[in-house]
């Protein structure tokens, strides 16, 4: 058998295998929005938690010696704000959530950026806020949907498709003997048929759930709308094709808003009522 044919072999059974064992759907619930698939988990939620909170801390550290963590008492302030008013709406999500230990913090840069890592590590980017001049609705959108990465542990998804990538590459290694830049088109080619969907899927149930979140707290859910818009607007160089970006393209990622927006619509003109 020659050894390609081994490799391919050997490779599908072990991938196979770890796929059979780690395939499950986490604690998530579908809330209004309806999202949930299995997902391919092999990396422990503890692992996983811990590992953010040495990297976030890692983060604020690095951008506190720089004088670039929360120069903005007035921006920090709204920021948490919202934040605080989105957290108690996780558990229509995930009723652990609530309770896991939420930081939020703001950093200094021009990039257009926010992020949650898992366990709820949030950090917004001043440029965000200040270039798209935000308003609350609209950081309720981006925040909401940063949350739900983190409720959905996309984190842990990617980071298990990763240890799935890295062992399939190993095999690969043992049989053929190939090192160098064959194994980093090999990774790229891995990438752009498996990580690749599930990035942009990724992106869709955040931006479902997101809206969810914003509306439940009292946010409008079409803010999420205006930001996309306003974000395309930034996109001076032009996006690259869906089918070749890990993100939605603007016009579909607007057109799915606008549908779970009037999904969740109910929800919001409640909470504003209360």
């Amino acid at each position: 058998m020659s050894s390609i044919a081994t490799l391919s072999r050997l490779a599908a059974a072990v991938l196979m295998g770890l796929s059979l064992v780690a395939c499950t759907s986490n604690s998530t619930k579908g809330g209004s929005v309806g999202v949930d698939r299995e997902q391919l988990l092999l990396i422990s939620p503890q692992e996983m938690t811990k590992g953010a909170s040495i990297a976030y801390n890692d983060v604020l550290e690095q951008a506190s010696d720089k004088r670039k963590l929360n120069r903005d008492p007035v921006m920090l302030s709204r920021v948490k704000r919202i934040a605080n008013d989105i957290i108690p709406q996780t558990a229509v999500f995930r009723s652990d959530a609530p309770s896991w230990d939420w930081q939020v913090n703001v950093l200094e840069s021009d990039q257009l950026n926010a992020w949650c890592m898992p366990g709820g590590k949030i950090a917004f980017y001043s440029g965000l806020i200040k270039k798209l001049n935000l308003t609350d609705d609209e950081i309720a959108a981006i925040m909401g949907h940063e949350i739900a990465h983190a409720l959905r542990e996309h984190g842990r998804e990617r980071a298990s498709q990763q240890v799935v990538s890295s062992v399939g590459l190993s095999v690969l290694g043992a049989v053929t003997g190939i090192q160098g830049p064959s194994m980093d088109l090999a990774s790229l080619a891995l990438d752009v048929t498996v990580s690749l969907p599930n990035s942009r899927t990724h992106e869709v149930e955040a931006d479902r759930m997101g809206v969810e979140l914003a509306a439940r707290a009292g946010y409008n859910p079409y803010a999420a709308i205006n930001v996309w818009k306003k974000m395309a607007q930034q996109k001076s160089s032009g996006q690259p094709p869906e089918l070749l970006s890990t993100h939605p393209s603007h016009s579909s990622r607007i057109a799915d808003l606008k549908r779970y927006a009037k999904i969740v619509e109910p929800l919001f003109l409640q909470a504003v009522k209360r």
